[in-house]
């Protein structure tokens, strides 16, 4: 009830804000993810802005630039490292899944956070990876030397894809470094980048959820923000500082460089840089791609993720234990839920469709006369006949996703079928006792974190949605059990629930213990099993071919049109679009309405935090200790004027895969770590708005008065080198 008022009274305020905001606001706000070898090109620009350091400084050939203290953390965010020591400070959101590895009801670091006291106390983090990358080079003449740009054909594709894998082994066998080759604007640029990856990651420090979650759904993807999401961990290396898999006898990581932090603050309208790795945007897919997202894909994931975090959120305040299971899911999970949100209510309030339409009518004039791109003159018929024998396809395959497979049980047993493949390999009967227990090792960390009966109430009210408008899909065997139950949905979940191995480790674990050969039969016979593959054959007789048809031709004209109108607007700066590679984006500081309420400035502080405090809602709980911290004004020398920075707000142009990024001064020194965005200037993704484009950010003496002051951690603060 509390989070459904909030965000009623949320949407309604930023509704209200944006009529004022779109009238009044200067914009300063510079569009574009830049290669970091290509910052030459921006360079007079930044300098213009404000920047004081040479561009060499952040990137440059010898390998010797800030990309050395960026790093990939994880699979999909970044980090910056802070000290000469390996410490990396990312954002709390990006910790929650190593985090969760590590969590159990006897150590609940969600709730009461971890602080190590020493090195010697920092865990190993199993599987977390952090990647650095050394260097980048252009490679487009390796890969696409001879290739006219109108072959379509899997040859051509074939071709790409062997330059690419030698391309990438004689750079490995040459450098000693990994190699690996991402096409840029739709496959008209390639560039390979240069990297090491280090696996012995250990976590630092990880603030409670009351700190690194504060506000919770009401307040992520919004602006004010209040949020302290941080956490650190370091990076350990062999004896001799290269990449290692965890051992007692790694030291930590010496890098090459590290940021210098900054305490002296910063003012509105200063000069800042995001250094990180964007993970995916869209900028210059035509109006027929982009009402796939807007009619189709964004409706359906918004309206089975509402259910989806209704029943999760039912289960997790009823349970401790079961909210420990679902919070790093379920942050992930409401992450793109409200994210996509805003970025439809971006897309309508813009009118982005309409402007899309406008520039291809202008494109069309265009390629009506030019004669240096023949094919430009039906691309855009082509690209819109292709996508609109594809919307259904894509419809399925959405409610499939995020329906059916979004229920744990029938998208697990998938690993069914593994256990089924032991049993048709003939083994001998130990033999296959030893295969299975092998084999559900790797189902541990799933079982850690899951609860039958919240995935239960997930199964009989997702399924609904799916039968509702996907009828004319149905696989015969989810139509058959709807009919035997006569379309009760809690009764079929009630016979499924029972029987399915994937709703009961124990069950599972006991068959695998006393397995005979021919008790494959009770694999074939499991209702999760008899789910799956019902799905997984719709997937691949009838979905899966038609959008690989569908996306290979569009990769085709993407590719085409991307030239073209590279071509036709010769004179603009064209960035590629993100593909979690290295880029830099840079703005100012920036308030999102600067001449009204002080609720809109660029800068929020503990004060404001404390006036949200709310003990009666989770969401909004303040640990004892910070409320003591603020009474006493125990700011250390993090204090500014009676209070502390918490987060601010500038224009640079950032997207996911930018959590965790480091945030610069003009001097490339760090002022904050990026973390999140407003939800209105979300549709950025799809479509830039310089009046609603912002990045919100947590101030670093926020973050150093939480480390030293709440987590009694100052002996971290030696390591890192501070400037004023």
């Amino acid at each position: 009830m509390h989070n459904t008022l909030c965000n009623c009274i949320f949407i309604i305020k930023n509704m209200l804000f944006l009529a004022v905001f779109t009238m009044s606001v200067p914009v300063s706000a510079k569009e574009g993810m830049c290669l970091a070898p290509a910052l030459k090109s921006r360079e007079a620009d930044m300098k213009a802005m404000g920047l004081k350091i040479p561009i060499d400084k952040i990137y440059n050939k010898s390998g010797t630039g800030l990309n050395n203290a960026v790093v990939l953390f994880g699979k999909g965010c970044t980090g910056e490292i802070i000290s000469s020591r390996g410490l990396v400070l990312t954002n709390h959101h990006c910790g929650y899944s190593p985090v969760q590895g590590l969590s159990n009801p006897a150590h609940d670091y969600f709730a009461n956070g971890f602080w190590a006291a020493s090195a010697s106390e920092e865990i190993p983090c199993p599987g977390l990876t952090v990647t650095i990358v050394r260097r980048m080079e252009n490679v487009t003449g390796k890969i696409l030397k001879g290739l006219s740009d109108t072959v379509h054909n899997a040859w051509r594709d074939s071709l790409i894809a062997a330059r690419i894998i030698n391309l990438e082994k004689e750079y490995r066998q040459i450098t000693k470094l990994d190699a690996s080759v991402k096409p840029y604007y739709y496959g008209n640029q390639y560039w390979v980048s240069l990297t090491e990856t280090f696996r012995d990651i250990r976590l630092v420090g990880f603030p409670p959820n009351s700190i690194g979650n504060f506000g919770g759904d009401v307040e992520n993807w919004a602006w004010p923000r209040h949020t302290g999401d941080f956490s650190m961990f370091r990076i350990y290396a062999d004896s001799n500082n290269k990449p290692a898999g965890y051992s007692k006898n790694n030291k930590a990581y010496t890098p090459k460089d590290f940021f210098v932090i900054n305490a002296g603050g910063y003012k509105e309208g200063d000069f800042t840089m995001v250094y990180g790795f964007p993970g995916t945007t869209q900028e210059y897919i035509s109006s027929a791609e982009l009402k796939h997202i807007f009619s189709i894909s964004d409706p359906v994931r918004i309206e089975a993720r509402t259910k989806k975090l209704e029943i999760w959120d039912k289960h997790m305040n009823s349970s401790r234990d079961i909210f420990l299971k679902y919070t790093s899911k379920r942050a992930g999970v409401a992450n793109g839920w409200k994210k996509w949100q805003g970025e439809l209510r971006g897309l309508e309030l813009n009118h982005v469709m309409e402007k899309k339409e406008a520039y291809e009518k202008d494109f069309q004039l265009w390629a009506a006369k030019n004669n240096t791109l023949p094919y430009a003159g039906d691309l855009l018929t082509k690209i819109k006949n292709n996508a609109s024998l594809i919307d259904s396809v894509i419809m399925l395959d959405e409610y499939t996703k995020e329906t059916v497979l979004g229920i744990e049980l029938i998208q697990q047993s998938a690993y069914l079928e593994r256990i089924l493949q032991c049993f048709r390999a003939g083994l001998s009967k130990q033999a296959l006792q030893d295969t299975l227990k092998k084999t559900l090792a790797g189902l541990k960390p799933l079982f850690k974190n899951y609860d039958a009966p919240t995935d239960k109430d997930l199964f009989q009210n997702l399924l609904p949605l799916f039968f509702r408008d996907c009828s004319a899909w149905i696989p015969s065997y989810y139509q058959k059990r709807f009919t035997k139950h006569e379309g009760n949905f809690a009764e079929w979940a009630d016979a499924v629930y029972k029987k399915s191995f994937m709703a009961n480790e124990d069950k599972l674990t006991s068959f695998a213990d006393t397995a005979q050969l021919a008790d494959s039969t009770f694999i074939l016979s499991d209702p999760g099993w008899k789910l799956f593959t019902a799905i997984n054959e719709l997937r691949k007789e009838k979905v899966a071919p038609q959008l690989s048809a569908y996306y290979k031709e569009q990769h085709y004209l993407d590719r085409l049109y991307m030239k073209s109108q590279m071509t036709k607007d010769k004179h603009k700066t064209f960035y590629p679009d993100a593909n979690l590679t290295l880029r830099l984006t840079y703005g100012k500081i920036q308030g999102m309405d600067p001449e009204g309420p002080e609720t809109y400035s660029y800068q929020t502080n503990i004060d404001q935090l404390m006036a949200h405090e709310n003990p009666d809602v989770d969401m909004f709980k303040v640990p004892q200790k910070l409320k003591e911290l603020y009474t006493q004004k125990d700011y250390g020398s993090w204090a500014v004027k009676g209070t502390v920075p918490l987060a601010f707000i500038a224009s640079t142009h950032t997207t996911g895969g930018n959590s965790g990024s480091p945030v610069l001064n003009a001097k490339g020194q760090l002022i904050g770590t990026n973390f999140d965005r407003p939800w209105e200037g979300t549709m950025s993704d799809l479509y830039y708005d310089p009046r609603l484009c912002r990045n919100i950010s947590l101030d670093i003496r926020y973050t150093l008065f939480i480390v030293e002051k709440f987590g009694n951690a100052g002996w971290l603060l030696d390591e890192m080198k501070i400037v004023k």
